[in-house]
């Protein structure tokens, strides 16, 4: 018997479902909300992914575009980020597939960001992202 609550008591769903899951009950599981959960939470590793890289970016272009502005703090949040995105890639390596794209979209928030915290005009910064994956990665480079 299919448990209904998904779209009224998704936590009492999620249990009934890891429940009938782990009893081999796939008769009785919701199979089709199932798929779509696990579908959702692969987007959200991308979701991070690309959140992490805008963050990352937004920093590295107020380094290049604003040098009179660089502090110690700032240098620890481009190293912060760059860890937590290694670290992201390293649990989830199949996400090194769709760098390239999350890469384009994330640098347009970036952009928007880094706009917003410098005062700068957005065609004030580079149309297409001017950091290579590996430089984004690379503890040791900094934009000029």
């Amino acid at each position: 018997m299919q448990d209904n609550s998904y779209d009224t008591d998704f936590y009492a769903w999620a249990n009934a479902q890891a429940e009938l899951l782990r009893t081999g009950n796939l008769q009785q599981a919701d199979i089709e909300h199932i798929a779509e959960e696990i579908e959702s939470l692969g987007k959200g590793e991308l979701r991070e992914l690309e959140n992490r890289l805008a963050v990352l970016f937004t920093h590295l272009l107020e380094w290049r575009f604003q040098p009179t502005h660089r502090s110690r703090s700032w240098e620890l949040t481009v190293k912060e980020q760059r860890r937590r995105l290694r670290r992201h890639l390293a649990q989830n390596p199949s996400l090194k597939s769709k760098l390239p794209q999350a890469r384009e979209d994330a640098y347009g928030d970036a952009v928007l960001e880094a706009a917003r915290q410098t005062g700068l005009a957005e065609d004030a910064f580079p149309i297409d992202c001017p950091f290579s994956v590996e430089q984004t990665l690379d503890d040791t480079w900094w934009p000029a």
